[in-house]
């Protein structure tokens, strides 16, 4: 976020992409020379049927469901925040240039840096409760958030606290999606791939919709109504296996 902003000063957007894909190119390189063999026997699946499995697999694998879902919301929710976030910020009263905006991503990294034991917490069989606690911090984040039009350091506290959350509850979900399934984990993370980006993408399109009508309150709302649906599902799924168990 951070170094696209600067490239968008320096060069227009254009660039963003295609330095990304530079860097992408350079990535697949170093991993193609670095990255050991394995030549061990396993299963040999067409593309199709790859594709295929991963729907399968979000079948069979209830764990996979429910949390794939989780994923889809709370990437709805990053999704709004960051690629909305731009327009309150680069017009009056703070008219911030690319390069200030996506300072913001440094505080974004913090919050992410201090989600960094959820994974751990979550092998210990803490993972309802971490992702509770996450989604309720998620849910609050948006207050400081509304904030931003009156005050940018309430803006970086709920960023804060947004990525922290966000990012807590994303790695507990993989960290609890691959105890099933050890000899699909490659697909099992696909198909949970599949919402992050799905929900990533709804929460660009609908918040940069919001704004244009209803401004950042509307989009604060968005944000907010999600936040709180996720904590409604995180609570049913969590009451309902526990049931079952």
């Amino acid at each position: 976020r951070t170094f696209a902003g600067v490239l968008t000063d320096f060069a227009g957007w254009r660039s963003v992409y295609l330095v990304s894909a530079v860097i992408m190119l350079i990535l697949t390189g170093v991993l193609f020379r670095v990255l050991p063999r394995d030549d061990s026997k396993r299963e040999s699946l067409s593309y199709v049927h790859l594709l295929r499995s991963m729907f399968i697999l979000f079948i069979q694998e209830r764990i996979l469901r429910i949390r794939g879902i989780l994923a889809l919301l709370i990437f709805i929710v990053f999704g709004t925040l960051w690629t909305s976030l731009v327009l309150p910020l680069s017009t009056a009263p703070y008219s911030l240039s690319h390069t200030a905006i996506g300072a913001f991503g440094l505080a974004g990294a913090a919050g992410a840096l201090g989600a960094a034991r959820a994974g751990g917490l979550a092998d210990r069989g803490f993972g309802q409760i971490t992702t509770g606690i996450a989604l309720v911090l998620l849910f609050i984040s948006w207050f400081f958030i509304s904030l931003t039009e009156h005050s940018l350091i309430a803006l970086v506290i709920g960023i804060i606290i947004l990525d922290l959350s966000v990012q807590a509850v994303h790695v507990t979900n993989q960290s609890m999606i691959f105890t099933v399934r050890a000899e699909a984990r490659s697909r099992l993370t696909a198909a949970y791939m599949i919402f992050y980006s799905i929900g990533s993408a709804t929460g660009s399109i609908v918040s940069t919709s919001i704004y244009a009508t209803y401004g950042w309150s509307g989009v604060c709302l968005f944000g907010a109504s999600i936040s709180a649906l996720a904590i409604l599902y995180w609570f049913i799924s969590y009451r309902l296996t526990k049931q079952i168990t």
